[in-house]
């Protein structure tokens, strides 16, 4: 039992004499401020050590010896001193308490003492402030610095509260601010009150005066802002501070505040105050710094200013630093003492004491393992390696994968134990080791190095000119390191500002893709944009001026000034405008470099004027108008413009002439002086003075003629002598017609015709031109009818010939020629007769092909509507339709082919246009007889056909007829249905309703048919020999008698090889045509041939045809 307690006594005698470094446990924090009523102020510093510290203190850098100090070593006070309230300014300043033991010294930081006065305004005599209405007011306060809190209090004489509302409010700094002055804001007793409720005074600076001008209606005004000045302000906030912003509009009506923060929503915590002209963030953190802008409008404009917010760590943080020890950084047992640290920054400074205690280690790596480190390409790069051992360690670098030591010439080891590699490449990247070793240990870390790709700007922006008003886009194309895509953002500046951007609707700014966007640019986007390509490792930049281009501003300071007269001034400034009643007129232009203008004014007028200037964009706004300016009375600086001379009647003469304008009369009692007289005679003027702007002469011969001349009057002089015009009375009609009227037929429809122009006197006007009357009076085919066809031209000017284009070949014609002037035609010319010569044959209107047989085709074709001379024949030609432009090479027909013919009806002057027709020669193997059927009526839109075998094949045609016998118009092969299966299968060709439509097209197409011959009958009969004996041709007198051959009365064969025959168009042919139809063969049950002719005799042609063989196309008389 002894013995433990004597154990326990010897333990606790070792824990007591342990050396302690000294510690300050506590001490008064400053500033002090000694109070008036306070009896008096204690400083507190105590510290803790092994042995007991001493104190010490210094006062402003020196030493102090306090007046009462306690020294009790038990009293936990000990080295806290009192003062005394008496003569307390002599202590006002700045201590610092020291601890000190043998193994060190610990202190506090600095503790002022602050012994604060009575705060005064300054005496001083304050002018009123006058200010128009509408316009700001600023009335400042400049309270006077005392204990705080300090309240600022903006009263009346009274100490009635000035009322504070959108229009007035005190800012923080104490001023009272009025965003425009209304006329009750006259007063004369402003006061601004300072409230320091610590010390307990109110203190009053000297009133102040506020005249307000008034006026009818105040100008309204764009919005500015009294508070803050400038565009942006920084500005900078410990964490835990409140965010104060404040914005102070003027302009008239009172502006409006809106907040916003650029990118980002604001806090949920924000408050306002001040008719929200405060923003307030209580305890802001890191998250609330960012950009905010503020905007003031009105009805005219706004008005915004930018807060760029940053929130820095609070003053209690403490800043790493580092301790440099003696003897080559070897820490030795004798460096153990008290350290301190001091750091200090824009927000106050602090310090701590850092006790040291050396002992003997191994190596201990601070750099955590496995670090990461980037570097873009030909960038520099630390890698670090912190080492804490005692004694010192040895470091070295490899890179793994190699077992030697790093050395190269871009690899340089750092006395810190750092790794530093300069002008990066992409082999360097991998890992890296640090080795530390001492006599105690060794150790190791890895760092692991990766080389980006450098951030590039591949497409800088480039200087751009643009119009105020619309969008300036700036193109900026990047490359980046794909890796550092989550770090990688473009930035834009302008004049070294970074651009906000906001999410808000009224943005101009927008970012896309690269491209800067800038909506309704103005004056103030004008500058040097930057874009900034920025990664977490590198950046890049470009540059481009950004140039705005607008109108020019308003003159001003407008002067004018009398030169010669009063109607001669000048005006001082660039393009003049004058003032019209209720309108603004362009005077005169002046060069860009002149700011004078010399105007020659109207008289008797009031003007205002106005200037504006003109660039390449445009005009710019005009300059406020000038006083008024009258100028005196005088006579007319010019006569009557635009005189006309006209005569609506032939024996008058109508003069009119534009008046002067009102501001062109320079006085009172205009009149118009009018003079006239007959062109070259030397007579006296006759003169006639009217108000009016027209007048007529009456009695005048007609068409002669005159001088005429206007003068200008008022009641206060004549007009300069007026320029003399010449014009003619009235006109008339002409009273001759052209004489030698000739003609010359240039073709069948193109006429020449000359004459004799009449002579100018017997014009009696202005020539108008000449009328060309033509009559056609018959055709030459049919000259028993009288046509009574009457056409004119008109040919302008004067001409002695013209030419008639129009006319119809092969017809009489009775032609005349008249004058005309304004008030009509002459008389016409004795008239000529001519006839236009033979033409060609307009196309034939029908081709029908028809009764196909093996080797023969039936074609049926109309004579054309118009001949256009005597028809001498018909030109066929066909050829097989796959071989264009190749006749057959002989005469026949071939069976089963697709053949094309042409027909063109001919006269003497030649063959019209041809008609074609295609059709196909019947298949051989089909036998059987042709069966005819009882006459249709054409009333019937179908009929039966019966008795016909089931399962059978059966041709069927419609024939017309009143045309060539057998010429059909509707060809159809059809199979009977097999008794039994007629439900089952229903051949589409023998419907009802099919049948029934192809009965309807064939009766359709046969009233057709009989129309057009029945025209072609009506159109007359051409004795063909006859006339070929009196007009031989080219191309009769090449062919024999016997090329032709007629049909006889009851004889027809369709075109069978060579069997081209001519149709003799006399009386005979139509007895012929109506003597033989299908009638004269139903009635007796007869039958067809095989070949589609009627059973009968026909003989053959009396001679041989002419037919296309390999010379050529055959002919067909008429």
């Amino acid at each position: 039992m002894l013995k433990c307690n004597i154990f326990v006594i010897v333990f606790m005698f070792l824990c007591i004499i342990v050396e302690q470094l000294p510690t300050i446990i506590t001490h008064t924090s400053g500033p002090i401020i000694a109070l008036p009523f306070d009896n008096t102020v204690t400083v507190r510093c105590v510290a803790r050590g092994n042995p007991p510290p001493e104190y010490r203190w210094t006062k402003d850098g020196k030493d102090f010896i306090p007046p009462h100090i306690t020294s009790n070593s038990t009293d936990p006070t000990h080295g806290t001193f009192v003062l005394p309230n008496k003569h307390l300014m002599q202590f006002q300043g700045k201590y610092r308490c020291y601890a000190s033991n043998k193994l060190g010294t610990a202190m506090t930081e600095e503790i002022e003492l602050i012994v604060p006065g009575i705060p005064k305004f300054p005496k001083e005599v304050l002018d009123p402030i006058v200010v128009k209405e509408g316009g700001p007011v600023i009335l400042k306060c400049n309270p006077p610095q005392g204990v705080a809190p300090r309240q600022i209090y903006w009263m009346s004489i009274s100490l009635q509260h000035i009322e504070q509302n959108e229009r007035v409010t005190m800012g923080i700094d104490g001023n009272l601010y009025f965003s425009n002055a209304l006329q009750k804001d006259s007063r004369q007793d402003y006061c601004c009150y300072a409230a320091f409720s610590k010390i307990r005074t109110i203190v009053q600076k000297t009133a102040m005066a506020v005249v307000v001008n008034s006026s009818e209606t105040p100008a309204e005004r764009k919005p500015g802002l009294l508070l803050p000045p400038g565009v942006q302000t920084e500005k900078v906030l410990l964490k835990g501070e409140d965010l104060q912003l404040e914005c102070i509009p003027e302009g008239f009506p009172t502006p409006t505040i809106k907040w916003m923060k650029l990118g980002d929503k604001l806090s949920p915590r924000t408050k306002y105050n001040k008719f929200k002209k405060l923003l307030i963030i209580p305890a802001v953190e890191e998250r609330d710094q960012g950009k905010y802008m503020c905007t003031a409008d009105n009805t005219v404009g706004e008005a915004v200013h930018y807060f760029d917010v940053i929130v820095e760590g609070s003053e209690e943080a403490l800043h790493k630093g580092m301790a440099v020890l003696p003897q080559n950084n070897t820490a030795l047992f004798n460096d153990t003492a008290v350290y301190q640290c001091e750091a200090s920054n824009r927000h106050g400074s602090v310090m701590a004491n850092i006790n040291i205690m050396v002992i003997n280690m191994a190596p201990l790596i601070l750099t955590r393992d496995n670090q990461e480190y980037a570097v873009v390409l030909g960038g520099d790069i630390t890698m670090n390696c912190s080492v804490f051992s005692s004694p010192p360690s040895a470091i070295s670098w490899v890179k793994k994968k190699s077992s030697k030591a790093i050395d190269e010439e871009r690899f340089f080891a750092l006395q810190n134990g750092s790794l530093q590699i300069i002008s990066a490449e992409k082999n360097d990247s991998g890992k890296y080791v640090c080795i530390a070793f001492n006599s105690l240990g060794k150790t190791e870390v890895t760092a692991l190095l990766d080389v980006k790709d450098t951030t590039k700007i591949v497409g800088p922006p480039q200087d751009v000119q643009i119009i105020s008003g619309t969008t300036a886009q700036l193109m900026c194309q990047t490359e980046y390191d794909k890796s550092l895509q989550s770090t990688f953002k473009v930035v834009w500046t302008k004049d070294g500002k970074e651009i906000p951007f906001s999410l808000e609707k009224n943005s101009r700014y927008f970012v896309d893709n690269g491209m800067l966007q800038i909506m309704n640019v103005n004056l103030s986007d004008q500058g040097m944009y930057t874009c900034i390509a920025r990664t977490s490792l590198d950046e890049d930049n470009a540059t481009a001026l950004l140039t705005v281009l607008d109108v020019p501003d308003a003159p001003k300071n407008l002067e004018i000034s009398e030169l010669e007269s009063p109607r001669n001034v000048r005006l001082k400034n660039r393009k003049s405008y004058h003032w019209d009643p209720g309108r603004w007129k362009e005077l005169q232009k002046v060069p860009g470099n002149q700011a004078t203008a010399e105007l020659m004014l109207h008289g008797h007028l009031d003007y205002r004027f106005r200037a504006y200037a003109v660039n390449a964009i445009g005009p710019g706004p005009p300059s406020e108008p000038s006083e008024r300016y009258k100028t005196p009375p005088a006579a007319p600086d010019r006569n009557p413009e635009n005189i006309k001379i006209q005569g609506h009647l032939p024996h008058q003469m109508d003069i009119s002439w534009e008046p002067l304008l009102p501001i062109e009369q320079n006085g009172p009692g205009l009149e118009y002086q009018v003079s006239y007289r007959k062109l070259g005679v030397e007579e006296a003027w006759n003169d006639h003075l009217v108000q009016r702007h027209s007048i007529v002469v009456t009695n005048t011969p007609t068409f002669v003629p005159y001088e005429v001349r206007i003068r200008s009057r008022n009641s206060y002089g004549w007009a300069p002598e007026p320029k003399v015009v010449t014009g003619y009375s009235g006109e008339d009609v002409p009273t001759t017609a052209p004489q030698d009227v000739a003609v010359e037929v240039i073709n069948t429809t193109v006429l020449r015709v000359s004459w004799t122009p009449v002579p100018p006197a017997t014009v009696r006007g202005h020539l108008g031109g000449y009328n060309i009357h033509w009559l056609r009076k018959r055709n030459l085919l049919n000259p028993n009818k009288i046509l009574d066809e009457r056409q004119f031209l008109i040919f302008p000017g004067k001409r002695s010939h013209a030419v008639v284009p129009g006319l119809k070949p092969f017809s009489d014609y009775r032609l005349t020629v008249s004058v005309f002037n304004k008030k009509g035609n002459g008389p016409n010319s004795d008239p000529v007769t001519f006839n236009t010569p033979e033409g060609v044959p307009e196309q034939v209107p029908v081709l029908t092909a028809s009764n196909a047989q093996k080797d023969s085709i039936l074609l049926v074709w109309g004579p054309p509507l118009e001949a256009n001379g005597i028809l001498t024949g018909y030109l066929l030609q066909y050829h097989l339709s796959m071989y264009t432009l190749c006749y057959l090479s002989n005469y026949s027909l071939s069976h089963s082919s697709l053949y094309r013919f042409h027909i063109s009806a001919c006269t003497r002057a030649g063959c019209g246009p041809p008609l074609a027709e295609e059709s196909n020669t019947m298949t051989t193997g089909r036998d059987g007889n042709w069966w005819i059927s009882n006459a249709v009526n054409t009333s019937q839109s179908f009929h039966v056909i019966d008795g016909l075998k089931p399962g059978a094949v059966y041709t069927i045609r419609l024939m017309a007829k009143r045309l060539l016998e057998n010429a059909s118009i509707f060809e159809d092969v059809i199979q009977t249905r097999v008794k039994g299966v007629e439900g089952q299968h229903s051949d589409f060709s023998t419907q009802g309703w099919f049948i029934g439509t192809m009965c309807a097209v064939a009766f359709l197409t046969l009233i057709a048919l009989m129309a057009c011959f029945l025209q072609r009958n009506k159109g007359g009969k051409y004795a063909v020999k006859e006339k070929e004996d009196l007009h031989p041709d080219v191309e009769s007198q090449g062919m024999n008698d016997d090329t032709f051959c007629e049909y006889s009365d009851s004889e027809e064969k369709p075109l069978k090889g060579s069997s081209l025959c001519s149709l003799n168009e006399d009386d005979t042919v139509g007895d012929s045509l109506s003597q033989d139809s299908l009638v004269d063969y139903a009635d007796g049950g007869g039958e067809f041939n095989e070949d589609g002719s009627f059973i009968g005799e026909y003989s053959g042609c009396k001679h041989r045809a002419s037919v296309s063989g390999p010379s050529g196309p055959s002919l067909v008389t008429a």
